[in-house]
């Protein structure tokens, strides 16, 4: 079983940044594909950004060019760096793990973004 949890999420205006962060209990997080997915009021859980064990990065059309998604394997964490935060980035954001050898899948808690003036 892999526990992630996640953290950096809060109220920002809109334009503003924020950072998430999720850290993983394992000791292969190398094998694992990250991703955050997101879910807003009323709508279903939508995948935000994916990174490879190697690095390879995959991002929804709705965020490509604001959000950076990027992995620390040493630390056993992914990063979601969110610039030019709109309203409509608002949603809990989820990590997501997957050991690419085998398809489990694991959730974290989620974290709240609120983008708002």
């Amino acid at each position: 079983q892999v526990q992630l949890v996640e953290s950096g999420g809060g109220l920002v205006q809109p334009g503003g940044s924020l950072r998430l962060s999720c850290a993983a209990s394992t000791r292969i997080f190398s094998q694992y594909r990250m991703s955050w997915y997101r879910q807003a009021p009323g709508k279903q859980r939508e995948l935000a950004a994916s990174i490879s064990g190697r690095g390879s990065t995959n991002y929804a059309d709705s965020v490509k060019g604001r959000f950076t998604i990027s992995r620390d394997n040493s630390e056993k964490t992914v990063f979601l760096q969110m610039n030019s935060l709109k309203p409509e980035d608002t949603a809990v954001y989820y990590c997501n793990a997957v050991l690419q050898t085998t398809n489990s899948n694991y959730w974290g808690q989620g974290t709240q973004v609120t983008v708002s003036s």
